[in-house]
């Protein structure tokens, strides 16, 4: 591969932009446009095009996001590379600012006032991370295995926005920068890492929702994630490690215990520290492990028998964790969100009104602006957040279903522009744009169907606001002016 002979004029940009992505863009924004307009109705002010409604403003923020759109493919595309870290640097600089001067809204300080508008930095932010994951990835001979080194340095520039914007309060968008993980796995991270990010999700879950009731002394769930531990550590030393006779020898051992802590139980002996009593039985099986891997050699015991340590680590910070890190707020989000609470007046009012109106829209929905739990107001943040509920029941699962089939189809062809580059800053880049997309959109419908406790995370194009807009505007465009180039490199 060499370096590209001369920049490409404005013609040949517009030949090689990709325009079904472009189309796909265009149906979304002016879908999500409409939808704006349905949530925020009035019959006294019906005008979709009045600045003084929520459809006119984003009518407003549509028109500079196709002039931003136009003027990033004007654009020389070696200029994202060339200031990629620059970039990064400078938004991190406006993300510490944002901490200190942005007002207090609604508990948390990430909007900068800017005389009319407000803008979210963290919303732009994602593509100057996007663009410093890329850039360290095409460093010359970079690979993510190569070194321990790289993984910190890939994980510094992921984890540095995570904390300024955590540092504003603002969890919602904080937690989309983890969407970047599916970025390292592309690009040879171990799929250990996303097996054990999977099991801490399950662990947290389980652990938290199954607590009222007990078995030999331990609550059901911290019973429930032993359980589930002891398979993993099996399993791992059976098919990642390939000593099927020691795996056999560990479930044995936990089998017959197990068994018999759970028959001494039966037969009314009280089973003092039974949580302890478990630990240990899984210590004993760690210690097999490390003796195995002194014998043998095999650092892939040692991780499984680090896997076992940080897994019960894990499990006895959970309770924790959810007392003392997390606010009074989010912990009542995830008890309604987990089925512990109902609170349908408090914290999980917002989700129970978005099922009544997505369920009342039916098949086919009640059709464009006769929505009545939209138009009576009953779902708060219904042209932001909750957008997706004005679409099932306006237009019932039919139009929910070609919603998310748009959303699917800029996806898969985002993934495939990311494919067919010749340089691994543009494939990176495209990657990067995949997982938020993907991120979003998940979290995003899975918490207005009551999947996913209420995080503030915003459906892409539609829901209103102009950071988010521009901000996924620049995403995509920056890979289309990279992808339009691609051919200047051979």
């Amino acid at each position: 591969m060499s370096a590209p002979d001369k920049p490409d004029g404005a013609g040949s940009v517009f030949r090689y932009t990709d325009w079904i992505t472009v189309v796909l863009y265009l149906l979304l924004v002016v879908a999500g446009a409409v939808c704006i307009y349905a949530a925020s109705y009035d019959f006294d002010h019906a005008n979709i095009f009045s600045f003084t409604e929520f459809s006119g403003k984003q009518m407003r923020w549509i028109g500079l996001s196709m002039i931003l759109g136009l003027g990033i493919l004007l654009l020389d595309a070696r200029l994202f590379d060339t200031y990629a870290y620059p970039i990064y640097i400078a938004m991190m600089g406006l993300l510490i600012v944002t901490i200190f001067i942005a007002p207090d809204i609604k508990g948390s300080r990430s909007w900068l006032v800017l005389g009319p508008m407000s803008l979210q930095p963290a919303e732009f932010a994602k593509f100057a991370t996007a663009l410093a994951l890329a850039k360290l990835f095409s460093a010359y001979g970079f690979s993510l295995n190569a070194a321990r080194v790289n993984y910190f340095k890939a994980l510094a520039i992921i984890f540095l926005p995570i904390l300024l914007i955590l540092a504003q309060k603002e969890t919602g968008s904080a937690l989309a920068y983890m969407a970047l993980f599916f970025v390292l796995y592309r690009e040879g991270m171990s799929g250990l890492v996303l097996l054990s990010a999977l099991c801490a999700v399950v662990f947290f879950v389980v652990s938290v929702k199954y607590t009222d009731l007990s078995l030999i002394g331990v609550p059901t769930g911290e019973l429930a994630v032993f359980v589930m531990i002891m398979l993993i550590i099996v399993a791992m030393t059976a098919i990642y490690c390939r000593f099927p006779k020691a795996a056999r020898n560990i479930l044995l051992w936990f089998t017959s215990t197990v068994a018999l802590l759970i028959g001494l139980s039966f037969a009314g002996v009280e089973i003092p520290s039974a949580s302890y009593i478990i630990m240990g039985i899984i210590g004993v099986a760690v210690a097999y492990l490390l003796i195995l891997a002194i014998h043998e050699k095999t650092p892939r015991i040692l991780i499984t028998a680090l896997v076992a340590v940080v897994s019960v680590g894990f499990l006895f910070s959970v309770n924790y964790a959810f007392t003392n890190v997390l606010q009074p707020h989010q912990q009542q989000r995830i008890r309604v969100t987990l089925g512990m609470e109902e609170d349908l007046r408090g914290a999980g009012y917002n989700v129970n009104q978005s099922k009544i109106a997505i369920g009342s829209g039916g098949i086919w929905g009640k059709g464009f602006l006769n929505g009545t739990q939209t138009k009576l107001k009953y779902v708060p943040e219904q042209h932001t957040d909750f957008i997706f509920c004005t679409i099932g029941e306006e237009e019932g699962f039919v139009g929910s279903s070609i919603t998310l089939l748009l959303f699917l189809a800029l996806i898969l062809r985002v993934i495939t522009i990311a494919e067919r580059q010749p340089r691994p800053f543009a494939r990176v880049y495209g990657y990067c744009v995949a997982s938020y997309f993907i991120f979003h959109l998940a979290i995003n419908v899975g918490m207005v169907i009551g999947l996913c406790p209420v995080i503030g995370i915003p459906l892409p194009f539609f829901s209103y606001g102009g950071s988010s807009l521009w901000g996924f505007t620049i995403l995509l465009f920056i890979l289309l002016r990279l992808d339009a180039s691609r051919r200047d490199y051979r």
